[in-house]
């Protein structure tokens, strides 16, 4: 273990290490239920199986991080990719399931290709820093959105589009089974935000949790509520393995690359350019949540080298790549690291040995799936909901002041929520970045793949919508 990890050469103990694997767990174990959740809107996929899928791709990348890296982080499928996956490409541009999978499949070998030549950092280096800044915030804003969606709190309004559902018992129009799972989801936000203010370790976990226990005991209040409930109930940990293999495992080749129901309403050109802007978006969500995720973790860790670099940062990059495409293979999207993992560091975690501690967590996690699919949306959708609410710290470090960062980043920050595409937030994003360099004066700073990225995503709006 210690010729593997240098765990005493880094200053840690066995103990320290374990502990920390298991804190970083805790604190990202929400990823099981929340992935599962969202897929299982599509048709043709169920929530054990992408259960399954998760769990098995983030013991996969989380092994790897640990064994070629030797850093105390862990891996699983990305907030952001995973509701760019569902909403926007699945449900938004009308791919299937398995079609969109080759995308995922693609940007996990592109990756590959990128970390071993070295260009991956250039490729994310051509994007306009306040569209950089602003990708994540973005991002959070339309996961927090889709979480108050499925929660039932924000409901369609012919009118001014989108509304706050009644809380009105009086009138007649709600009941009291309608609000029960908004109060739910509300407390449950709030149980998580108060744990994480006490330092509670594991917050989003207990939160989700504490909202399934509050769910099904307010239930004994809803009249039928419980009607037939035993007859669902299946504690067969295995038939989430086999609809994982029926329904995920294996997909992107079976089923992935026969684009004929696609093609059959739109055409080649359509497919050819929705692939390269899909691709493009899913590759710049994920560079930039694993370089970010990288730089920040370690460095609240203190890990960072002299130099202010990741240890080992291409072999890190490297472990996110393969997982991607295990996880394409498995039937998930966009695997990459998670900032979870700095509560793992926070607990003394310095080494790859806590990485493999949260490892062998997901694989035990893999059998307590029938646990796992009693946790009801309304109490998941809370998590989605404080999940977005984090990632918009990021939003802090725009120079709002200055018209020429504020503009690109308030349309990639904006567009992404109110248009329900984390594409359109980026193309929106460059394309603007891009006029006004031109128009006042700057085109000469504007980099050769920004104009590349700029070109592709004008494209796509032109021919796909």
């Amino acid at each position: 273990m210690e010729k593997l990890f240098h765990v005493k050469e880094a200053g840690s103990t066995v103990k320290t290490e374990v502990l920390a694997g298991v804190t970083t767990f805790m604190t990202m174990a929400y990823i099981l239920m929340v992935n599962s959740g969202m897929f299982a809107e599509l048709p043709g996929v169920s929530y054990n199986a992408i259960y399954i899928a998760t769990a098995i791709s983030a013991c996969i990348g989380t092994v790897l991080i640990g064994l070629l890296a030797n850093l105390p982080l862990a891996q699983a499928s990305a907030m952001g990719s995973n509701a760019f996956f569902v909403y926007t490409v699945c449900l938004g541009f009308g791919v299937s399931y398995a079609n969109a999978l080759v995308l995922i499949l693609l940007d996990g070998i592109t990756f590959i290709l990128l970390t071993v030549t070295g260009l991956r950092k250039k490729i994310f280096e051509a994007i306009p820093t306040s569209v950089r800044v602003a990708i994540p915030a973005g991002i959070g804003l339309f996961i927090a959105f889709i979480g108050l969606k499925d929660s039932g709190l924000v409901v369609a309004d012919s009118a001014t589009y989108v509304n706050l559902a009644s809380f009105n018992l009086l009138s007649g129009n709600v009941s009291w089974g309608d609000i029960m799972p908004l109060l739910v989801t509300l407390s449950a936000l709030i149980v998580i935000a108060v744990l994480t203010c006490r330092g509670i370790k594991g917050a989003v976990l207990w939160g989700i949790l504490g909202g399934t226990l509050l769910y099904y005991l307010l239930g004994f209040t809803v009249s039928d509520f419980y009607a037939g409930f035993a007859d669902s109930l299946n504690l067969n940990p295995f038939t989430a393995f086999y609809d994982f293999g029926t329904q995920a495992f294996g997909r992107v080749f079976t089923e992935g690359f026969d684009f004929s129901a696609y093609l059959a309403n739109h055409s080649s050109m359509e497919l050819i350019v929705l692939i390269a802007t899909s691709a493009l978006a899913f590759c710049l969500v994920d560079m930039f949540d694993t370089i970010g995720t990288l730089y920040g973790a370690c460095a609240r860790g203190n890990l960072l080298t002299d130099e202010g670099e990741v240890p080992n940062m291409d072999k890190a990059m490297l472990a996110d790549a393969i997982a991607t495409t295990c996880g394409a293979v498995c039937g998930t999207s966009t695997v990459s690291s998670y900032v979870e993992a700095s509560a793992g560091i926070a607990e003394g975690g310095k080494t790859g040995l806590s990485a493999m501690v949260t490892g062998a967590l997901f694989f035990i996690s893999l059998f307590l799936s029938p646990i796992a699919s009693l946790v009801p949306g309304c109490a998941t959708a809370a998590a989605l909901i404080y999940v977005g609410i984090m990632m918009m710290n990021c939003a802090r470090k725009i120079d709002w002041l200055k018209t020429e960062e504020a503009v690109p980043a308030f349309l990639t920050l904006a567009m992404m929520p109110m248009t329900y595409n984390i594409s359109y937030g980026i193309a929106f994003g460059v394309i603007s970045y891009v006029f006004i360099s031109v128009f006042t004066g700057k085109a000469r700073k504007i980099k050769a793949g920004t104009w590349v990225i700029a070109v592709l995503f004008a494209v796509m709006f032109f021919v796909t919508h």
